[in-house]
Parts: C-alpha cells; sequence; structure tokens
C-alpha cells in the first residue's frame, strides 16, 4: 500500500503542475464555440460503461480531448477534459468515492491530455514530422491516430497501476483484461474527431450537435461490447463452476463409496489412501496422461469395491481360505467394475478395478489378460497394492518391514508385475513412503459399525437355529466320525465322563485327556466368553502363562473372529491373536491355529483353540475330531461359562 500512496502523490504532482501550466497559458478566441464543448462533454461524462475484471468505469469523454487538442489551446483542453472527469467521479459515480481518488482521476487525466496534446503537436517541434500543418491535410489523421493512441497508454496505465498496486496485482494483467480491449474504441474516437473537425471548418458553430449522435453510437457500442464481454465471461465461469461441481461430486462419490468398503473391511481404512499416494506418484513417472491419472486415482480407492459383495466371514478369515471361498472371493473383480461402471465417470475406471488382479505372465484373474494388455493403470495398482498390503497387518500375518516386502515384488517382476511399474517401486518406495506418512489425509469420523441397537424385535425366523445349522454346515464338509470306530469309543467315553463333572475344573480335564487321544497338539486353550471379549477359562500346552493373559475382544484376531462369525478355522495364524501381533518375540515358535465355536442355546459361549508348531500342521480329520468334541462340549457350557467370573485355570 505504501508505493500505491507514493505513486499516487507522483501523479497527483504532475497533474497539477501540468494544469496549472496549461490554465496559466489560457487562450480562447470563440468562448461560444468552447462553452458548447464544454456543455456537450460534461453530458457525456455521465455515458460511462462498466469495465470488466475490476470496479471500475470509463466514459465516452475521450473524444472531446481529441477534439481539444486538434482545434482548441491545451489550457482549454485540460479545463475540459477535468472538469469531465471530475463530474464523471461526483455525480455520476454509484458510490461517492473518497478525494484522493477524485484528485488521482484528475491528475491522471492531465497528464494523459499533455501526453496526447504533445505527440499531435510534435511537428511544432520537429517541423516536417508529419508532413503538413494543416489538420485538414492527409497528415491529420495520422496526428490524431497518434494522439489518441498516446492518450489511452497514458491513461489506461495509468490507472492500472494505481488498481494493481491497490489490489495486489500486476499492473500488466490489470491493463490486459479491463483496458486493452478498448483500444479500437479510442481510434474510432480519432475518426470521429478528423470528421468533426473537418465539419466545423464547413459549418461553423453547428458542429458540435453533430456530436450528440456520435456520441449516443460510441456509448452504444461501449456498453454492448462490454455486456458480451461480460455475458462470455459469466458463461466461462458458469462452465468452470459446473466442471468443479462435478469433479468434486465425482470425489465425494469415491470418497463415499470408499467408506462403504472400510466398513466391510476394516484393514483397508489407512490402506486405500496410501496406495492411491503410490499409485499416483508411480504414475508420474510413467508419463500417464491427466484422465488416466483421475483414473487410476479412482481406482486406488475403489478397487475393491466388489468385496461389498462377497460374505464378511470370508474378507475378515484370518486363515487361509477354502477353494470355495477363494472362488467367491475372486468376483469382487468383476463385481466391482460393474459398480463402478454404472456411476459412469468421465475416465476409464472399470477396466482398472476388473483388471487390477491380472498378472503379467497372464496367469491372474478374472480374463487371463498378460502383458500389455492388462491396462496400465491395473498394472500399478496390483504392484502398489501387493507392496502396501505385505507392509501392512492382516488378519492372517503380521505386517513385513517395507524393505522386505520389496524385494518379494521385485521376485515377481516379469511374473506377477509390469517390470517397468516395479522398477519404479524399487528405486523411489522410500521416498513414496514417506510421501504417504505425510500426505496430511484429514481423519475421516468412523461409522457407527460396533452400535448396540436395544430397539427393534428379532424376525421370525429365529436366530437360535443358525448356529446349529452352521455346525451341521461344517460337519458335513469332512469325512463322518462314525467311520472312526476308534474315534467314537473316545467320544462315547467323553460324553459319559462330562455327565459326571460337577464343574468346570472337571470339565477342562476330561477335555485334556480326550482331546490328546484325538488331535495332537502343543498348545490348547478354552476361551470363554464374557460380554463381547473372550478370556482364558483353561490353558494347556506351551506359552501358558502368555495365554492366560489374553483378552480378545470380539471378531478381533483368529479366536475373535470364529466367535463372531460362528466358524471354524483351520491351519490359521496364532501371531494374529490380540496381544501378540504388535510383539514379535511372542508366539515366535507356533505355527498353525485350529479352532472352533462353541455354541448351546444361548449362542456362542467359547472357542476351543488348538496350536501346533509346524505350519499347516492341521489335517479335516482334525477339524472333523474337534468340531465332534465341541458338539459334546456345548452340552457342559453352564458349567464352564460359571468360571468365567473367576481367574483363568490352568490345567
Amino acid at each position: 500500500m505504501r508505493r500505491a500512496n507514493l505513486y499516487i502523490g507522483v501523479v497527483v504532482a504532475a497533474g497539477v503542475t501540468i494544469l496549472c501550466a496549461g490554465v496559466w497559458r489560457w487562450d480562447s478566441h470563440n468562448w461560444v464555440g468552447y462553452l458548447s464543448y464544454l456543455a456537450i462533454a460534461l453530458l457525456a461524462s455521465g455515458l460511462k460503461v462498466t469495465l470488466p475484471a475490476i470496479k471500475g468505469t470509463m466514459s465516452t469523454s475521450f473524444l472531446f480531448v481529441l477534439i481539444g487538442i486538434s482545434q482548441m489551446s491545451l489550457g482549454q483542453t485540460l479545463v475540459m477534459g477535468c472538469l469531465g472527469i471530475l463530474a464523471q467521479s461526483i455525480f455520476h459515480a454509484k458510490s461517492r468515492p473518497r478525494p484522493v481518488q477524485i484528485a488521482f482521476n484528475v491528475a491522471s487525466m492531465a497528464c494523459s491530455i499533455q501526453a496526447s496534446y504533445v505527440v499531435y503537436h510534435a511537428s511544432l517541434l520537429v517541423p516536417g514530422l508529419y508532413g503538413g500543418s494543416d489538420a485538414a491535410s492527409l497528415d491529420a489523421p495520422l496526428r490524431l491516430l497518434l494522439a489518441a493512441t498516446a492518450f489511452f497508454v497514458t491513461n489506461t496505465l495509468s490507472v492500472a497501476t494505481v488498481i494493481a498496486l491497490t489490489e495486489n496485482k500486476r499492473p500488466w494483467a490489470v491493463w490486459r483484461d479491463s483496458y486493452f480491449w478498448s483500444f479500437p474504441n479510442y481510434l474510432l474516437g480519432a475518426a470521429v474527431a478528423w470528421v468533426v473537425n473537418i465539419t466545423s471548418r464547413l459549418g461553423g458553430g453547428q458542429a458540435p450537435l453533430l456530436l450528440l449522435p456520435v456520441l449516443f453510437f460510441v456509448y452504444r457500442s461501449h456498453s454492448l461490447y462490454v455486456r458480451r464481454l461480460e455475458e462470455a465471461k459469466q458463461r466461462a465461469e458458469d462452465q468452470r463452476a459446473h466442471a468443479e461441481e462435478v469433479a468434486a461430486l465425482h470425489r465425494r462419490t469415491i470418497e463415499t463409496l470408499a467408506i462403504a468398503i472400510e466398513a466391510k473391511d476394516q484393514t483397508t481404512a489407512d490402506h486405500l489412501e496410501r496406495v492411491e499416494v503410490y499409485a499416483i506418484a508411480v504414475g508420474k513417472e510413467l508419463g500417464l496422461s491427466e484422465t488416466e491419472l483421475e483414473a487410476l486415482r479412482a481406482s486406488a480407492l475403489l478397487h475393491d469395491i466388489g468385496k461389498l459383495a462377497v460374505p464378511e466371514y470370508i474378507i475378515s478369515k484370518p486363515g487361509k481360505l477354502t477353494p470355495e471361498e477363494f472362488e467367491k472371493m475372486k468376483t469382487h473383480t468383476v463385481v466391482g467394475a460393474e459398480i463402478v461402471e454404472r456411476i459412469r465417470f468421465p475416465y476409464p475406471v472399470a477396466p482398472i478395478v476388473r483388471s487390477h488382479h491380472e498378472k503379467w505372465d497372464g496367469s491372474g484373474y478374472p480374463d487371463g489378460l498378460q502383458g500389455d494388455q492388462i491396462p496400465i493403470g491395473a498394472r500399478i495398482l496390483s504392484a502398489v497394492d501387493c507392496l502396501d498390503a505385505l507392509a501392512s497387518d492382516r488378519q492372517y500375518r503380521r505386517a513385513m518391514p517395507l524393505h522386505e516386502a520389496i524385494k518379494v515384488v521385485q521376485a515377481e517382476a516379469g511374473i506377477s508385475f509390469d517390470p517397468k511399474v516395479v522398477d519404479v517401486l524399487a528405486r523411489r518406495y522410500v521416498e513414496l513412503e514417506g510421501m504417504a506418512r505425510s500426505s496430511g489425509h484429514a481423519a475421516k469420523a468412523k461409522l457407527s459399525t460396533h452400535l448396540k441397537i436395544e430397539r427393534g424385535l428379532a424376525p421370525a425366523a429365529g436366530f437360535e437355529a443358525s448356529g446349529a445349522a452352521t455346525n451341521r454346515d461344517l460337519v458335513s464338509l469332512h469325512e463322518s466320525i462314525d467311520e472312526a470306530e476308534g474315534q467314537a469309543r473316545k467320544l462315547a467315553a467323553f460324553t459319559r465322563a462330562l455327565d459326571d463333572c460337577e464343574d468346570d475344573a472337571g470339565v477342562f480335564s476330561v477335555l485334556r485327556t480326550t482331546l490328546l487321544g484325538l488331535v495332537p497338539y502343543q498348545a490348547m486353550v478354552v476361551y470363554l466368553r464374557r460380554h463381547e471379549t473372550l478370556i482364558p477359562g483353561a490353558v494347556d500346552g506351551e506359552d501358558s502363562r502368555l495365554f492366560t493373559s489374553l483378552e480378545i475382544p470380539l471378531g478381533m484376531g483368529l479366536s475373535g473372529w470364529v466367535a463372531e462369525n460362528r466358524k471354524s478355522i483351520i491351519n490359521g495364524n496364532p501371531s494374529v491373536e490380540p496381544g501378540y501381533l504388535s510383539d514379535p518375540t511372542k508366539f515366535s515358535t507356533l505355527g498353525s491355529a485350529l479352532a472352533i465355536p462353541l455354541e448351546n442355546n444361548g449362542g456362542v459361549f467359547g472357542v476351543l483353540s488348538l496350536y501346533r508348531l509346524d505350519r499347516d500342521a492341521f489335517t479335516k480329520s482334525d477339524l472333523t475330531a474337534l468340531l465332534s468334541v465341541g458338539t459334546v462340549l456345548a452340552r457342559s457350557g453352564d458349567l464352564l461359562t460359571e468360571g468365567v467370573q473367576r481367574s483363568s485355570a490352568s490345567l
């Protein structure tokens, strides 16, 4: 603002000096003609148009400046021009300007008149510059055109400069956007002034009357031209605003769908945003277009949306999927593509979502595409998705260190992943990890997925039968226990022994004896349900002290998943049990787990989990035997739940 004040002071000082000098040398021989022009000039000061891009106006009074410099003295022209701008500022303004603004406008007009007057009469300083000296000769139009140009440049640049300094804009930008378009009108004014000069010589004092229709024509042309500019500008602004609104709508749609995915699979909450950061950075280095990058950005957030059609127990299963479960899981690529196709994005998102599990060698799904047949966005997404998944905790394993995860991805270059994509990741994975950590994604409100609603009656179908049906379905997948006579005898003995038990300690003792003869294990835990938590009711074997300290929320870890989903799991990863996931020293020796839900008419009351040292140590026959034990053990559910109020019992 200090520079603006300094500039205004210089212009005002120069304008006052010029105006005083001009009035001092006043020379007028035709007061009637001069007063006629002055009256019309003051009237014309009210004919003004609004300038585009800034809060300002422009009148048609410049025409009288051109007439004045060609017919009158400098003093007369200065007085006429300055009075016209003064009238415009005071009497024809929508809001009363400040005194400093009025002073600047008048001073700027004086400077502009001086500049154009010097240009027009330059032949007096440099004889022969324009040829002849008669205003009616052929050099008169040229002199008026040059004078009009000088007036235009001086006046508009001075005003544009003070506006730029005041509003923190660039002078050139203000002048270009608000004034440059009006230059042809000044040239037209020069032509009108030349005609008026000739008419004055021929018609005498009647010439000023001819200015009235001319003024209206100039004013009208000004107004129409500015109106068209403003309409065009408004259309452009409306189109830009509409485009931004559509883009924002698409972004909100993507984010909303991503939240829906998170509600289905909580492990994707941070994963999706991290994949987006990695994928966009890789896409930019590989030279993807803006359209391809937008498609990749949307796909990074929506590539797993098809999981909405996959049963939740499969998505959150902390162990290997059965062939049937994996077949169901694979459908998420096709379903996801069908979902995003209906959104009708203006860029190709569906092909990327459909193909993000395709492999470079053609062994992927769902279509078996290979090499460059796979969309570039899907090639980037598959490698990035794998890298971040390996470096993130999952239900079935712990996160790998990033430097180890990238080695796994590199080993699959040319097999599962595009070698070019892997090369970028290998060179920049440390940098990309930093970008993901500092991306600054705003914290999103969590959905109320764990809210318990008390109101509402249960449907007539009844919930009690669902648990039993689940066990029957699982048992039907395995060989009948009747085929193993030895197991049948042991189970019969187990049943008789349970009938004689009077407390939970007796039940646990009988259970331990029976299991040792049926299913080999290194550790056994009977988790009992207390509200929404599983606590160890009995522990046997290795790491007894560590198991005794566990408290597992329903749905968390391996045993929590079994309790919540009422489904068994075979050869799961023991290290994902809550309390062990963040400590690599725990469960360092146990490699596989076998767990079944314990159910009675009241629902799931516990989980029976066995653990072994080797990976994939349990067999389907082990699962069959344990399910049979669980069915018998459910008869003693009341005795077992009585012990939930006491501390954990150890065999």
